[in-house]
């Protein structure tokens, strides 16, 4: 097969997979990376597997394991796809790349969080509303589990404090999906709080932006990366030999694995609740939500304790 086919042929899968409501803006372009690939080996005959192992394990300093095995599994999808008009074209089976497991994530006790927010409250430059920002961003996390691009991408007609029930639309995040996420009473005063010190402080006009950086601009993600490795070093908040290293992702883990805790220690049926949860954390599918409990001994403890009534009481309730 020429490279001129198998381009058509690419597109036409793209073509499909979009008419499905998949996104395929980064698979279109992986897959057209590995007809050049193909194009440069000089290959015109059927695909073999080897070829796709070799393209998606190409040495790129950008690239680890984890995203080897995501290339592979972008090309082995088109491969099966391609295999049904031309069966001599070879799949590489499951299994060829290792594993790649997902890092244990830190969780907060809630100390840790209380002294987080009071260590932003010292933020310089004194007077500025940079540590009402931060102080704010970190008490958000913390008790919605939003993810830091979602917190940072909001702009003012995304918070609504004035409802009778406050909420965020969250909108085209990760896998290009939209929800509204309600606000506990508290959240939404603190949210209030910070709106009126933007105001109070003259940040209101600088930007839409509902966090503002002190450039009156959109916060930066590896900036507020930067500064909270500065304020768990000065929290005192450190990785040990049992423990993850603190990052602020570990805030919405610590969000997620509390709320899954005290569902399993009140006795209700998780199960029914957690595609309730996946929503609310914006996860494709309750799958991803499960993760945490595989990630966290007390979770897992949690759940193997309310398994074991389950079965003490003959397992019909």
């Amino acid at each position: 097969m020429n490279s001129e086919n198998l381009f058509l042929r690419v597109e036409a899968y793209v073509a499909l997979r979009h008419a499905l409501g998949y996104v395929v803006t980064s698979e279109e372009k992986l897959l057209k990376d590995f007809v050049r690939f193909v194009e440069a080996h000089g290959v015109t005959g059927p695909l073999r597997a080897h070829m796709a192992v070799e393209w998606a394990c190409q040495p790129s300093p950008r690239r680890g394991p984890a995203g080897q095995a995501s290339r592979l599994k972008v090309v082995r999808r088109f491969l099966s796809h391609l295999r049904a008009a031309l069966p001599e074209t070879e799949v590489p089976g499951p299994g060829l790349l290792a594993h790649i497991r997902r890092p244990h994530p830190y969780l907060y006790s809630p100390q840790e969080i209380e002294r987080l927010i009071e260590v932003a409250s010292h933020l310089r430059p004194e007077g500025s509303l940079r540590p009402h920002t931060y102080r704010t961003i970190i008490g958000l996390i913390a008790s919605t589990g939003l993810r830091v691009g979602e917190v940072i991408r909001l702009t003012q007609r995304d918070v609504h404090l004035g409802a009778d029930s406050p909420y965020l639309e969250v909108l085209q995040t990760k896998f290009r999906k939209s929800r509204l996420v309600p606000l506990h009473s508290t959240t939404a005063a603190q949210l209030r709080l910070y709106a009126a010190a933007r105001k109070r402080l003259h940040y209101d006009g600088l930007t839409n932006a509902f966090f503002v950086s002190e450039r009156g601009t959109f916060l930066h993600y590896d900036s507020v990366r930067e500064t909270f490795h500065t304020l768990t070093r000065a929290a005192g908040i450190r990785a040990d030999h049992a423990r993850a290293r603190p990052c602020l992702h570990g805030l919405r883990h610590t969000f997620a694995v509390g709320r899954m805790l005290d569902w399993y220690r009140s006795g209700v049926k998780v199960q029914d609740l957690l595609p309730t949860l996946s929503v609310y954390l914006g996860h494709v599918q309750p799958a991803h939500t499960y993760w945490y409990l595989t990630a966290t001994p007390e979770l897992l403890a949690a759940a193997g304790e309310c398994f074991q009534n389950f079965t003490g009481q003959g397992g019909d309730q």
